[in-house]
C-alpha cells in the first residue's frame, strides 16, 4: 500500500469519526424504499423476515447499495444491532464497480479498508 493511499485512508475514517453514528431503520414491507435516508441504515423486513438492508454509498458517490441478510442468498450479509440501536453489519461491504468502495459498517460506523 502507498503512503497517499494509507494517508487517503487515514484521512476518511478520521472524517468518518465526526460524523453522528448511522442508526438501523427497520420499514415492513418487500422492499426499499425508493428515497433512503442519507446516513441511516434501512431493513426491510416482511412477515417477520429480514430480507435485506439498504444505504447510500458511505464515500458520497450517490450510489444505493443493498445487501441481502435471507439465509438463501450468496453473498449473504448479517446485521446485528446494539442496545444503543447501532448496526453492525458482516463482512465488509466492497464494491467491485464505479467508486470500488471497501468499508466495514461497526456500532454506526464506517471503517475504511
Amino acid at each position: 500500500m502507498t503512503i497517499t493511499a494509507m494517508l487517503r485512508r487515514w484521512l476518511r475514517n478520521a472524517l468518518e469519526s465526526l460524523r453522528p453514528r448511522r442508526r438501523l431503520i427497520v420499514i415492513e414491507g418487500d422492499g426499499l424504499p425508493s428515497r433512503l435516508p442519507r446516513y441511516d441504515l434501512v431493513l426491510a423486513r416482511e412477515g417477520g423476515e429480514d430480507w435485506c438492508v439498504g444505504m447510500n454509498c458511505p464515500c458520497g458517490c450517490g450510489r444505493v447499495i443493498e445487501l441481502l441478510v435471507i439465509d438463501e442468498a450468496k453473498p449473504r450479509w448479517e446485521v446485528q444491532v446494539s442496545t444503543n440501536g447501532l448496526p453492525t453489519l458482516t463482512p465488509s461491504v466492497w464494491l467491485q464497480k464505479g467508486c470500488r468502495s471497501h468499508f466495514w459498517i461497526r456500532d454506526g460506523q464506517v471503517y475504511w479498508c
